[in-house]
């Protein structure tokens, strides 16, 4: 067995998507709307196939922000090397994102650093 996809919902599902295509390489198609519900998503696939889908839809409530809470805790990307890691990092950081820790060498081994990406979702980025 294997996760088919992770999804997650957001206000502003253009921002997201745009974020994850230029700093990440993901690819997309169109969006999927159903106009009877107001639902739109969209599916972005990264190179090893992996996918996330991208959701809102009308009410969709705030959430508290990145503090601990019950659900997605965050999204690891990994970017093949502790070169890339710091790399990307400096450059979302440059770019206006959050750096909430490192680079650095964690507990149990892995090289991460973690930013605050749009709508506050936590993205880890691995050396692995």
């Amino acid at each position: 067995m294997r996760i088919d996809h992770v999804a997650i919902y957001a206000h502003d599902i253009e921002c997201v998507r745009d974020f994850f295509v230029h700093y990440f390489g993901a690819s997309t198609g169109a969006v999927y709307h159903n106009v009877r519900t107001g639902f739109r998503s969209y599916f972005l696939v990264f190179g090893d196939g992996s996918r996330l889908e991208i959701m809102t839809c009308p009410g969709l409530s705030d959430d508290a922000g990145p503090s601990p809470r019950c659900g997605l805790a965050h999204i690891a990307m990994g970017v093949g090397s502790r070169e890339a890691v710091d790399e990307l990092t400096c450059r979302l950081g440059s770019d206006g994102y959050e750096v909430l820790s490192g680079p650095r060498t964690t507990g149990d081994g892995y090289y991460e650093s973690c930013i605050l990406g749009p709508e506050n979702n936590l993205i880890e980025i691995t050396g692995e």
